[in-house]
């Protein structure tokens, strides 16, 4: 495809420009999510979450969002941590029934 620019007038040249800048996006787009889907698959290969790798972000719809970190981890079984935002987990709710401090649970 060829375009003669010096038959463009400037409304045309500026049109073009801006449906140049919003290809140029799309593919930009494009090709950030096929790396994004890469590096996820390659982690996925070697064991791990992209998620781990990254430093605690999690990856959803070509977006890196931060996760919180644990504040807080049950003695009794410390694979259970919360970060003490959104709905509390049942070991926490029966410990502060028994009347128990939750700075008791903190992670150090």
């Amino acid at each position: 495809m060829s375009i003669d620019l010096s038959t463009m007038d400037r409304k045309d040249l500026e049109k073009l420009r801006k449906d140049i800048d919003k290809q140029i996006e799309r593919l930009n787009k494009s090709d950030q999510k096929a790396a994004l889907e890469a590096a996820e698959r390659a982690a996925r290969e070697h064991g791990f979450s992209l998620a781990e790798l990254t430093g605690g972000a999690t990856v959803k719809t070509g977006r890196v969002k931060s996760v919180n970190p644990p504040r807080y981890r049950n003695p009794e079984n410390p694979s259970q941590t919360w970060t003490g935002k959104g709905r509390r987990p049942d070991w926490i709710k029966t410990a502060q029934e028994k009347g128990e401090d939750l700075s008791k649970f903190e992670i150090a």
